[in-house]
């Protein structure tokens, strides 16, 4: 009992930090009445409770999750009822069904999380239930019937080599066994928070990212990697704003501008963290969508038509630098020089006498990127709150602000001077990784950015906080503002041996998403003509993992006919195994608790015809091996032992008298 309830603690813990902190209470008083009712008789619920128990339970997974299906709600409904089982377990069936509901537990976790992280915390977990089924399989009865004795040590030993003769079965399985279409291990996770940036912007909601040391995705390039200045990595756009924040409008399209490239073209690669968003970053400005299920945007977003919940990779191809060839719209003119009616007036007053004393668009950018630069503006992670009219607060009164704030007041002053202009968010930067070769992209990266719209060059990238804190282009915000990470962030970068030990855990990670968590039916049909198969399709396949899997029987079957047979017995042991067949034969079987001395008592009641000859033999044995005569190192031993082992041979059940020999030993 007490292995199979640590079975079951080994797999609610895999949880812990998923499921509601009540269910966790819950599940864990449940198992320890049960082993307070094995230790000290507490008594167990009858039927009636415990079916009420149960209802009860179900009632409340159910008003939590308002379902009894999916990852999180079924797991939390079978941790409960697992426990609950336990209340009832009472026979080795019982223990096997716990054992099996801990396995499923631990299936569950590996759905919901497959990072090298907790890979260590599955094996550990496997093992323990192999274990504790080895203990279970193993009962007093097994002893009575001659069995070694089986302690804690020989199970936890005999599940550690079950699982290595398991390993090669293991890469079979993954190499060859066919993989389907789809993603098995993408199930909803409705609970999940969604990470990294959103569809708003509220001035300060970035700066929130900045303490966030977490990897949003890594980036690999096909040669030389963009400069610094050039790594703006586009996500959403907004273009509706009520004064105070700025939102994406879904809804609102028209006819995006054929771009015509310039410049050098970028190949890279992406891995995509898990965000429970839809948007999929790329090198601004991407040429086309990477994947059939994903949307170009009008506005030249990535918009996946399922959110982000698994490490997802793809190959991208971009253009730092474009023109449009094509006027903007009336319809596109309109949605981006929208302003909201009786908001900031003072910066509505400002734009428009600015506008009028340049004679273009392209200057009137010029005039408020240096009213930003000369204007007495600061950088500022923790800039004042800001009142109602949030960009008026701004220009005239704080000037103290981060990206949000500046892109948000910039892209105001353009739309109030009838310029076409719109917020972009995404990332800035990166931070290489010479051990994986790719470039890390954290939340502490997002940036906002605008763009304006001008005629003759189309949409063209303007970042305003640039003008204010240049060296924001070449170096990230941690190495901009070192407080303002993270304590762990701040640990990390104080010191170059941390750094250099977190670069190669990540490229570790790196490759555990490629090579691992990422190998699908491409990935094997790669692999698979690495090693001289061709083109092999899905029947080709399952031969493939047949073949090896008989191959592995076979392994396996030698392994363990040539496995250890324990010592082998001595001469004495086995001329006494002798004359015990020989009396078995004749109906004279010997019991598992039966001396030889109690054995020649039985023999003769039962047989009387043989109890001189029997009883001799039998007596001889004692001899040999407890009483005055026994031990190999007299000089008589190795005679009198060969006596004996003659006169067994010569011994028939069917003989009424001793042989000479016998009478001699």
């Amino acid at each position: 009992m007490a292995w199979t309830a640590l079975a079951l603690s080994g797999a609610f813990a895999l949880h812990l930090d998923r499921i509601p902190l009540w269910v966790s209470l819950v599940a864990f008083a449940l198992l320890a009445w049960r082993l307070a009712a094995s230790v000290r008789g507490l008594k167990l619920p009858g039927k009636i409770p415990k079916a009420l128990i149960a209802a009860a339970l179900i009632v409340a997974v159910f008003t939590r999750f308002h379902t009894l299906n999916g990852l999180s709600a079924g797991t939390v409904l079978l941790i409960l009822m697992s426990a609950l089982k336990l209340l009832e377990t009472h026979t080795r069936r019982d223990q096997y069904i716990v054992v099996g509901g801990s396995l499923f537990l631990l299936l569950a976790a590996c759905l919901d999380r497959q990072s090298l992280l907790r890979t260590p915390l599955y094996l550990a977990q496997t093992w323990l239930c192999c274990t504790a089924l080895a203990i279970v399989a193993y009962t007093p009865a097994d002893q009575a019937r001659g069995a070694t004795a089986f302690g804690n040590r020989a199970a936890m030993l005999l599940a550690c080599r079950a699982l290595l003769y398991a390993l090669p079965l293991a890469v079979v399985l993954f190499v060859f066994f066919p993989r389907l279409p789809g993603a098995f291990w993408s199930l909803p996770r409705t609970e999940d928070a969604a990470t990294g940036l959103s569809d708003t912007m509220s001035p300060g909601s970035i700066s929130q990212l900045t303490s966030s040391y977490d990897i949003a995705f890594r980036v690999t390039f096909e040669g030389a990697p963009p400069p610094p200045r050039e790594r703006y990595w586009r996500g959403p756009v907004l273009h509706d704003f009520d004064g105070y924040t700025w939102r994406r409008q879904p809804t609102t399209t028209y006819r995006p501008q054929p771009l015509q490239p310039l410049g050098k073209a970028y190949r890279y690669r992406v891995a995509l963290e898990p965000s429970q968003q839809k948007w999929w970053f790329s090198l601004d400005t991407v040429d086309q969508a990477p994947d059939a299920q994903v949307f170009l945007s009008y506005d030249y977003e990535l918009i996946a038509r399922e959110p982000v919940t698994e490490v997802t990779t793809y190959q991208a191809v971009s253009h730092t630098a474009t023109r449009a060839t094509e006027p903007l719209s009336v319809l596109g003119r309109r949605i981006e020089t929208t302003i909201t009616p009786g908001r900031n007036p003072r910066t509505l007053q400002l734009a428009r006498e600015m506008r009028a004393k340049v004679s273009s668009d392209g200057d009137y950018v010029d005039e408020v990127l240096a009213m930003l630069r000369t204007g007495g503006f600061v950088y500022s992670l923790a800039p004042p709150l800001l009142n109602y009219d949030s960009v008026d607060d701004f220009i005239f009164n704080t000037r103290s602000g981060f990206c949000g704030h500046y892109a948000s007041a910039f892209v105001t002053l353009m739309r109030d001077a009838g310029v076409p202009a719109r917020v972009v968010t995404g990332y800035l930067g990166g931070e290489w990784n010479p051990i994986g070769g790719y470039f890390i992209v954290r939340q502490s990266d997002a940036h906002s950015w605008a763009e304006v719209w001008l005629d003759g060059r189309g949409w063209t990238r303007v970042d305003p906080t640039a003008v204010v804190e240049p060296e924001r282009l070449t170096r990230g915000i941690l190495d901009l503002l070192p407080n303002a990470g993270s304590a762990e962030s701040r640990l990390v970068r104080a010191s170059p041996r941390l750094i250099h030990l977190v670069q190669q855990w990540d490229a570790l990670n790196a490759w555990w998403n490629d090579h691992v968590l990422k190998f699908d039916y491409r990935s094997q049909l790669n692999l698979l003509s690495r090693l001289g198969i061709d083109s092999p399709d899905l029947a080709a396949l399952g031969w493939g993992f047949t073949a090896a899997l008989l191959v592995w029987l076979v392994w396996i079957g030698w392994r363990f006919g040539r496995g250890p047979r324990g010592p082998r017995p001595d001469r004495l042991a086995r001329a006494y195994a002798k004359l015990c067949r020989k009396l078995a034969r004749a109906g004279l079987q010997r019991q598992p608790h039966q001396g030889p001395m109690d054995y020649a008592a039985s023999v003769a009641a039962t047989r009387p015809d043989l109890a001189e000859a029997a009883g001799t033999l039998l007596e001889g044995y004692a001899q040999l091996r407890y009483g005055a005569r026994s031990g190999a190192g007299r000089p008589e031993y190795e005679s009198e032992l060969t006596a004996f082992e003659r006169s067994v041979r010569r011994f028939s059940a069917s003989s009424t008298q001793p042989t000479p020999s016998s009478r001699g030993t």
